[in-house]
């Protein structure tokens, strides 16, 4: 069973920038992606941005440009770099692994607050 610990939210303001962390624990040998979802208030939750293991990325429209995601395989580790960041992007920003089967496993959250 994988575990997945998230760090680096915080308060910003707009267009200042922030990196979010996510380090997985346990087998992650079927992996298929990693990456990141937002959820805001009264919204659903969204995708951000997603990376599999060789390094093939995804973004979100509302992203592309601005956010940067990599991973880091020896340390099972993946990570959001956030620039140019908007009021909008005011969300819990969850880590997400996605296995080969099509299941996934969450992480806890972390709370991105960017002020106008």
């Amino acid at each position: 069973q994988v575990h997945l610990v998230e760090s680096g939210g915080g308060l910003v303001q707009a267009g200042g920038s922030l990196t979010l962390s996510c380090a997985a624990s346990g087998n992650i040998f079927a992996l298929r992606t990693m990456g990141w979802y937002r959820q805001a208030p009264g919204k659903q939750r969204e995708l951000v941005a997603t990376i599999t293991r060789a390094g093939s990325a995804n973004y979100a429209d509302s992203v592309k440009g601005r956010f940067s995601i990599s991973i880091l395989n020896a340390k099972k580790t993946v990570y959001l770099q956030m620039d140019k960041l908007k009021p909008e992007d005011t969300a819990v920003y969850y880590c997400n692994l996605e296995y080969v089967s099509g299941s996934n496993a969450w992480g806890q959250g972390t709370q991105v607050t960017v002020s106008s």
